[in-house]
């Protein structure tokens, strides 16, 4: 006799306890804070230094393409991403004074840049990984794509080893996990990918109001020499 092992699909109320958790840890005020948020930049770019082959090998077998433009364009700007925010965080998060209305004298104003709280990064399959949620100061949960699930696989391993993960999580999965996530109520989505997934992100967004950015991509023309061997790449759709 053999018996079923059962695997816990993630559904709609492990997603509500999780927004529950990293509500409570955005709450608490620790991801506000400039420390914080250096702390967790700094992290991400050791974990982008320290398994640099292991990202490379990922997208090679995900999307067969080459080390050189994983080097360049996904490692290379993410690197210089964090540094760039390294060095202007501190301005970044600084108090802007602002002019006030003569009818409101003698009084001051400023903006002061806020995190918005609990966040949800649907991210692309070709360029998986992510900075500006966590310099902001949110809390975050990122879900990777599931057509690249070597990609997705190790970004959830490495951000769990390296991250502050009792404000910054990996959810892996596909239409099921997604549709759980996009049920609970966040204070902004980004989404990357098709339009005509998009517009269902857009659609769940607009029950509550959640703010959204979507990057829609779409197809890109290219030139295929009839010598050229394509029977060793593996045929990706957006």
């Amino acid at each position: 006799m053999f018996s079923e092992v059962s695997m816990k699909v993630f559904d709609g109320e492990d997603a509500s306890l999780l927004v529950k958790d990293l509500r409570e840890s955005f709450g608490s005020g620790r991801t506000r804070s400039y420390e914080w948020r250096v702390s967790q930049v700094k992290a991400l770019l050791k974990m982008v230094v320290d398994n640099e082959q292991q990202i490379i090998d990922a997208i090679c077998s995900d999307l067969a393409r080459p080390p050189f433009e994983t080097v360049v364009y996904e490692i290379g700007i993410l690197k210089n991403s964090c540094e760039v925010t390294l060095k202007e965080l501190k301005q970044w998060m600084k108090p802007e004074k602002v002019k006030t209305s003569i009818t409101t004298f003698p009084s001051s104003a400023e903006i002061v840049p806020e995190p918005l709280g609990v966040v949800l990064v649907i991210s692309a399959w070709n360029y998986p990984f992510f900075i500006g949620a966590i310099a902001a100061g949110n809390a975050v949960v990122l879900k990777p794509s599931e057509i690249s699930p070597a990609s997705s696989s190790l970004t959830a391993k490495l951000l769990g080893k390296y991250m502050d993960n009792s404000c910054i999580r990996v959810v892996e999965g596909a239409v099921d996990e997604t549709t759980a996530l996009l049920q609970q109520k966040w204070n902004k989505i980004f989404y990357t990918g098709s339009g005509r997934v998009g517009s269902t992100v857009m659609t769940a967004a607009a029950k509550h109001l959640t703010p959204v950015v979507l990057e829609l991509g779409g197809k890109s023309p290219v030139i295929v020499d009839p010598n050229i061997n394509l029977q060793p790449y593996t045929a990706v759709s957006v």
